[in-house]
């Protein structure tokens, strides 16, 4: 699925890095914690958090994932946008819920991180 497709489906808003909204992703992983992240998550997937700090940048960082998503209306400050951009990360916000993001993109064919 490419990421304008999760853009889509999400009604989320680009934060930074539009331009990279035609990489495709194959999974989503969702989770506040960044440690269950860095257990469970892969490369190429998206990952849903309300986490707004700079901790989950550099999580991502760590793991080469290119896109987070943003849920619960959460927003990162300014300097964390910009530290992902630097880093070469596209940045969302959408207004669900991380349980109503999950199941939208799940219902839309993008698998969990643990189904690939």
């Amino acid at each position: 699925m490419l990421l304008i497709e999760v853009k889509d489906l999400l009604n989320a808003e680009v934060l930074c890095n539009e331009d990279m909204l035609t990489l495709e992703t194959y999974s989503a992983f969702a989770s506040d914690l960044m440690s269950d992240v860095l257990a469970l998550a892969n490369k190429e997937l998206v990952l849903l958090t309300g986490l707004t700090n700079i901790q989950a940048i550099r999580t991502a960082e760590m793991l080469d994932i290119k896109c987070i998503i943003y849920v619960r209306n959460k927003r990162p400050e300014e300097n964390v946008i910009e530290f992902a951009k630097e880093k070469g990360m596209c940045l969302m916000a959408t207004k669900f819920t991380m349980f109503t993001s999950c199941g939208i993109l799940y219902t839309n064919g993008l698998k969990g991180a643990d189904n690939e």
